[in-house]
């Protein structure tokens, strides 16, 4: 273990020598890596992930097409795209959704699928730019709070939208800001983790999205007949969140540390001793995994903007370059999948509200499955093998014919379908944050991401291709994530590397 002398003198004016380890190290052998300070950091910063899910799956009740009825009991009802002219009423009222109120029916019924589209470009550009903050000057949690009081105030804006252009447009900024909540969330909440714990906890964010799905149907249920009341109640848990939960949450002391505040990465470290019974030695501090001894006598805590990093540092080097893509591709592939088969939970023909709960609970047993895995086979072999599990159902449900019983059997390679991707897409969270280092972890993140909203951009234009052939394409697009998956690394017990220069040595000395 190298020394070096402190960055302040004692008290007595001596002169003491430090132990200067990195943040996996100091948590391993003084902190504790999942203790009672991480358990209580991971909860309050992952009910995050349910407020993505309001925000996020809201359109699935309000731009719902209601029910319609012809009120004078004798079938003369004209035209139903003709609506109330024709002699037809919405069964719930013309309130109760933005398909009754704008008479989205029929030749405007494309204009749900716009709002959707333009929802997740939202989400593909917010993605971005928020990621970058997050490494930068703003910080993990100065982000997550930016984006939350966005959230807030778009969806309660929503609310009062006085047409269809003007909801369109506030849906664009719900999900610019909705885009990166998840991604914030997920590596303020894992990176103060240890190695050993942390693909457990990431694996364990995604319960928190199904959570916030199921009892949006609940919410939604007590509102069947406003969906303007709708946006407002789904809106006020991220006011809640600022204003009750982010006050306690820490900033992550990892990115204190890439940001050259070493006191400030000492200080969370030494509370996440104390809350854990455990103690940090006065001997310790902290450093990043490239400096050497004489690079630690030459950092300068005052010029932070030397330790944080962009997608360009990321696309100079060939080892992030070639990662960078393949993570991208292989997102884009696994949104397609995942959310083109959760598209078909309104066409079930059965009631919305239990369909969208049964379709949530039934994404948790691969969310326990991939973390019981995780750490006893590795990523790789995970991320392979749930995609081709997906995939190959999926091709096999595209060739069974969708009439009488065979139908059951088709929606069942869906549900296997399902499943597999759900399993992909959480393992996807941790696989990728490990192979990028801190300095640009949540720019590599944000880049990913924003290849997922993508593929949900793709995705409803893929599944109004017909019955068939949408497996066919959500098996091919399995099968092909599957094998990309085969030319990432491996990242298990493998440590998280703070700068890019580490992750270069690192990988080196692991060749050799």
């Amino acid at each position: 273990m190298s020394t070096t002398e402190p960055l302040l003198p004692s008290g007595a004016g001596e002169t003491k020598k430090s132990r200067r380890v990195g943040i996996d190290e100091a948590l391993a052998a003084h902190a504790g890596e999942f203790g009672r300070w991480q358990l209580r950091h991971f909860v309050l910063v992952s009910a995050a992930w349910a407020l993505e899910a309001l925000h996020t799956m809201v359109i699935i009740f309000a731009d719902r097409e209601p029910a319609m009825a012809c009120p004078a009991g004798d079938g003369r009802c004209g035209d139903p795209c003709a609506g109330a002219a024709a002699g037809w009423e919405w069964a719930d009222g013309a309130a109760s959704s933005t398909v009754a109120e704008w008479g989205l029916v029929c030749g405007q019924r494309y204009k749900v699928g716009l709002v959707q589209a333009v929802f997740f470009a939202g989400c593909m550009i917010g993605a971005g730019v928020f990621g970058h903050l997050s490494d930068s000057f703003l910080g993990r949690k100065g982000s997550l709070q930016v984006v939350c009081v966005l959230n807030a105030a778009a969806g309660l804006l929503t609310a009062l939208a006085p047409n269809y252009w003007a909801y369109v447009a506030l849906r664009l900024l719900t999900g610019f800001s909705t885009g990166s909540v998840g991604v914030l969330a997920f590596v303020l909440a894992t990176e103060p983790v240890g190695p050993s714990r942390r693909g457990a906890a990431g694996m364990s964010t995604f319960y928190f999205f199904s959570g916030g799905i199921a009892a949006l149907a609940g919410v939604a249920a007590l509102f069947p007949r406003s969906w303007r009341a709708l946006y407002a109640v789904t809106s006020l848990p991220s006011l809640i969140f600022v204003l009750a939960v982010l006050p306690f949450v820490s900033e992550s002391p990892r990115w204190y540390l890439v940001r050259r505040r070493v006191g400030d990465a000492m200080r969370v470290l030494r509370a996440i001793a104390a809350a854990n019974g455990r103690e940090v030695p006065d001997d310790v501090t902290l450093k990043l995994d490239d400096e050497d001894e004489e690079e630690a006598k030459a950092a300068d805590e005052s010029s932070p903007s030397s330790s944080s990093g962009s997608i360009v540092d990321v696309f100079r080097s060939r080892t992030m370059r070639v990662r960078l893509v393949l993570s991208v591709l292989i997102n884009l592939l696994t949104s397609v999948v995942y959310y083109g088969l959760s598209l078909n939970v309104v066409n079930l023909k059965t009631n919305l509200y239990v369909s969208v709960v049964v379709n949530s609970l039934a994404e948790m047993p691969a969310y326990l499955l991939t973390a019981l895995l995780l750490d006893r086979y590795g990523r790789k072999p995970l991320g392979v093998g749930t995609m081709l599990l997906s995939g190959i159902f999926c091709t096999a449900g595209s060739l069974i014919a969708g009439t009488g019983i065979m139908r059951v059997l088709r929606m069942a390679c869906g549900v296997v379908g399902i499943f597999g991707m759900a399993a992909t897409y959480n393992l996807l969270f941790i696989y990728t944050a490990e192979l990028f280092p801190t300095v640009v972890r949540n720019a590599a993140l944000g880049c990913t991401a924003q290849a997922a909203q993508m593929g949900a951009i793709v995705a409803p234009l893929v599944v109004v291709l017909g019955e068939r052939v949408p497996f066919a394409v959500f098996g091919a697009s399995g099968i092909v994530g599957g094998l990309l998956v085969l030319y990432l690394p491996e990242t298990m017990n493998k440590p998280l590397y703070d700068t890019m220069a580490g992750l270069e040595e690192g990988e080196k000395s692991l060749l050799k």
